[in-house]
């Protein structure tokens, strides 16, 4: 298979700078570094072509061949001179790290989440909260700098507080953390008490969040700084506070949509009228027409919830439950029982679902 254009690899102009070239396997690198996909076959061999395409083209005696000859004019160039593969890798991941020396395992410190439970009030309406939750922090007894008080870090012997060594091996020359002091360029002979020498404690902390109207269950609300603090002087983490919603004894809710069940009277639902039902600002009248069945749903537009991406509020659907009398006395018993044989005399009239459906189960079995 024919390899591609270098510059079409890195994606920039053959008049590129070093910076812009530089910049372009940056990016690359840290898209498809087998450490991230590992997985992915193709990230690595995306990986290897970005590799190749910046060593030839960082080196201004490799791209000037390139840039007359294409591939044939480095082929016979690739494996002496120049920059090696160590040392572009060195450069590139030293920059995206910090650099070399001691500032190269500076970490961001770690995210945290948070679950927080609302009802659906506040989530509609919108609530402030306070919230505790366990962080680790600079330790207090030795100000963040892991040591016993009285004492302090010292430069590390084995890098002289470079934070990384390295290692030739062959024809490479390969560089690596300081396995010593793990690339801090400090050494702590007397660790503090407090922290154990990691320079961090675990303590709680309190927050006050800010929920918006109109929020959903599985939300996110993010605190920026509020996570774990950075290693060696490295930024905080963010705090993710995730919205869970306790069950309402009324509504359930769906995205913006309110839905509630309503139980209504035989008598309301043969004869109809008005009933009552609840909504999250108050209340609400609806009509119920003549022979409304058991399941039929009443939509009141803009009843519902104005969600936080959400122009308008959506609706409150109310699905009406024909509710059977129960305890029935004599007098009630008798009335039903006249009732029933005045409906038998003519079913297909005045039961007309049962009369269709009695019909299709004889039609059934007759079969």
């Amino acid at each position: 298979m024919s390899k591609r254009d270098y510059y079409e690899v890195l994606g920039i102009n053959r008049d590129s700078s070093e910076d812009e070239i530089k910049k372009a396997y940056r990016r690359l690198a840290m898209k498809y570094h087998p450490d991230r996909n590992p997985d992915s076959p193709k990230a690595e061999e995306h990986f290897k072509e970005a590799k190749e395409a910046y060593e030839i083209l960082s080196d201004p005696r490799k791209r000037a061949a390139y840039d007359q000859h294409g591939h044939a004019g480095v082929d016979a160039s690739m494996g002496g001179g120049g920059q090696g593969f160590a040392d572009a890798f060195g450069d590139i991941f030293g920059d995206l790290f910090g650099g070399r020396g001691a500032q190269a395992n500076v970490y961001r410190g770690a995210d945290l989440r948070y679950n927080l439970e609302i009802s659906l009030e506040q989530a509609a309406r919108g609530t402030e909260t306070k919230i505790r939750i366990p962080t680790m922090d600079a330790c207090g007894t030795c100000h963040g700098n892991g040591a016993k008080p009285g004492t302090s870090p010292t430069t590390c012997p084995t890098c002289n507080g470079h934070g990384q060594v390295r290692m030739q091996q062959g024809f490479f020359s390969i560089q690596q953390t300081c396995p010593k002091c793990h690339g801090s360029g400090k050494f702590i002979s007397s660790p503090c008490n407090t922290c154990g020498g990691s320079g961090r404690v675990k303590h709680h902390k309190t927050l006050s969040v800010k929920i918006p109207a109109g929020v959903d269950e599985g939300d996110r609300i993010r605190l920026s700084g509020e996570g774990e603090s950075g290693i060696n002087s490295g930024p905080p983490g963010d705090l993710y506070v995730v919205i869970h919603l306790t069950p309402h004894s009324v509504f359930q809710r769906d995205h913006n949509d309110l839905h509630c069940e309503m139980p209504i009277s035989f008598t309301t639902a043969a004869l109809g009228g008005e009933i009552e039902i609840p909504t999250l600002e108050g209340h609400a009248k609806i009509r119920i027409p003549a022979e409304t069945q058991s399941g039929k749903i009443f939509r009141l537009r803009g009843k519902g919830i104005k969600g936080v991406r959400s122009n308008n509020p959506g609706d409150l659907l109310c699905h009406v439950v024909v509710e059977t009398p129960v305890k029935l006395t004599p007098r009630q018993k008798e009335l039903l029982q006249e009732l029933e044989a005045i409906n038998q005399e003519d079913g297909s009239r005045h039961s007309p679902r049962a009369k269709s459906w009695m019909d299709k189960v004889r039609e059934f079995f007759a079969e």
